[in-house]
């Protein structure tokens, strides 16, 4: 495998969780109110992905492998555990 084949694999690994966090990011001023404290947009996508692809890390390390729906279903709870605690509560 080389260092292309690498950076593909890599990026398709996190590619749920990047398009599960913006769409969550641009879904939620329509579902939850705002807070005065809350951050941004670009730091809710940024809380948003890492907890997605910490979801994905988890279910590889538990299944041996990728693309189970458990890991899909884990890094969508974390994805929505992580918005709305930074909608709510802010910093």
């Amino acid at each position: 495998m080389g260092v292309l084949d690498l950076i593909y694999h890599l990026f398709n690994f996190v590619a749920p969780a990047l398009v599960v966090s913006l769409v969550l990011v641009g879904v939620a001023p329509y579902l939850m109110p705002k807070r005065a404290s809350a951050p941004g947009a670009r730091a809710q996508a940024a809380i948003n992905f890492v907890a997605g692809v910490l979801g994905l890390a988890i279910g590889l390390w538990f299944f041996g492998r990728d693309g189970k729906m458990a890991s899909y279903a884990l890094m969508l709870l974390l994805c929505v555990l992580g918005q709305a605690s930074s909608a709510r509560w802010g910093k």
